[in-house]
């Protein structure tokens, strides 16, 4: 079972930092070079996500510059997720329109406020996030690729749905990302959605 998610978001939000944090579970404190294109890494048998444990979560990480905006635009159409970042430190630009042009019409999409750890560099107030996730009707969490907070549960979460998807029962009740993130809130107390 092959799970294709996308990571979007302006350059500089920490679309790659996330990526090695879930995939490495460390943070590079040295400057990244700006994401040419596309670059991706698999994840292979990620626990917390029911038997069979046999599939890979392929995760497509673009480059935010505007030069690369239609190289992105044909990755859109194969990914089943969508991880669309926000940075807590600079103006947001809305990429949530985009995917809903470009992608295909049943993509798993989730909003992440990145950089929850920079409170005092904090331009964009979670509220900010909260109510954009709550126009597109898509579920909102706040994460920090250095501390790692909410990042693992994130791409669990979509992988969790997208699995789900993929396996599911003609009478098995649909799998709701958004109550799924809310019971894992409860569990370990660390993350907020809008």
């Amino acid at each position: 079972l092959n799970l294709q998610t996308i990571l979007v978001g302006d350059s500089g939000v920490g679309k790659t930092s996330l990526l090695v944090q879930f995939d490495q579970g460390k943070f590079i404190s040295e400057s990244f070079t700006s994401t040419v294109g596309i670059d991706f890494r698999v994840r292979n048998d990620t626990s917390d996500l029911c038997e069979p444990s046999c599939y890979s979560l392929c995760i497509w990480d673009t480059a935010g510059q505007e030069r690369f905006r239609s190289v992105t635009h044909a990755y859109y159409r194969d990914a089943q997720g969508n991880l669309c970042c926000l940075c807590s430190t600079s103006p947001r630009r809305a990429w949530l329109t985009e995917i809903f042009d470009y992608a295909q019409k049943d993509v798993v999409i989730m909003l992440l406020g990145n950089k929850s750890d920079m409170a005092a560099e904090r331009v964009v107030k979670m509220e900010e996030g909260e109510k954009l996730a709550k126009e597109y009707g898509v579920p909102f969490m706040e994460t920090s690729a250095k501390t790692g907070v909410n990042v693992e549960l994130a791409f669990l979460a979509i992988a969790k749905e997208l699995k789900h998807r993929a396996t599911q029962l003609p009478n098995e009740p649909k799998f709701k990302l958004h109550d799924y993130i809310e019971s894992q809130k409860h569990k370990s107390g660390c993350c907020r959605l809008g």
